[in-house]
């Protein structure tokens, strides 16, 4: 059976939220195929959605191509963006550190095993485990955040700058997507054109996605906190 109207639209606004790119009636209707949604109903509830100002659409020749609305999504300024990274620098280095110490103790546990009796090579083991387990606490307390922040402080940070670093990723590729619809056929030089428009790339103005995105790769690389 069929999802009833209020239902197919409720699925496909979630959709285009989701993808937050530029989408055309068959590209939604391929991609939700499992909940048994036709061509027509898919373009029934888009044009219901866009009627109704809870989605945006634009109209090239015949072809409609529609889009969540930006206004839905809210993107920290530079100045809290800075304040994430200062932040994971902080923990990185404390991780370094404390990584760096523990190594230190498994090389003097080897250097220990090669010079001393066997009861003394276990004691000394014993020894050496206990501060090695008791600095892999502290290690596991600095990666979640303890000596800097509470751990719902840190992780709402770094959700927000997760979600934000996944918002302009996908501005940057729907832009790339109307871009090059606008482009593609257009008898102007797309750098001209650009410049005409007083379009900015990132690059433009000295950002960098990707130097963003590390950001998001190291938190990723220790536990949460609970």
């Amino acid at each position: 059976m069929a999802p009833k109207s209020d239902s197919a639209e409720a699925i496909v606004l979630s959709f285009v939220n989701e993808q937050n790119r530029p989408l055309n009636a068959q590209n939604v209707a391929d991609a939700l195929q499992k909940f048994n949604l036709k061509k027509a109903a898919i373009q029934k509830a888009l044009d219901s959605l866009a009627d109704g100002g809870r989605i945006s659409f634009k109209e090239y020749g015949k072809q409609k191509i529609y889009l969540a609305r930006q206004d839905h999504f809210q993107i920290p300024n530079t100045e809290e963006l800075n304040q994430m990274k200062d932040q994971n620098a902080q923990l990185q280095k404390q991780l370094h550190d404390q990584k760096k110490a523990i190594a230190e103790v498994e090389s003097e546990i080897k250097s220990l095993q090669s010079n001393l009796t066997l009861e003394q090579i276990f004691e000394r083991e014993v020894n050496l485990r206990l501060e090695v387990q008791e600095m892999e606490e502290k290690l596991t307390k600095l990666r979640g955040g303890v000596t800097l922040v509470k751990p719902e402080e840190r992780n709402a940070v770094e959700d927000m700058l997760s979600d934000t670093i996944s918002q302009w990723r996908k501005r940057k590729r729907m832009f790339k997507d109307l871009w090059d619809a606008l482009t593609e056929n257009s008898p102007k030089d797309p750098k001209e054109f650009k410049e005409e428009l007083g379009i900015e790339y990132d690059e433009d103005v000295g950002v960098s996605l990707q130097s963003y995105n590390d950001l998001i790769q190291h938190g990723k690389k220790r536990p949460r906190g609970k």
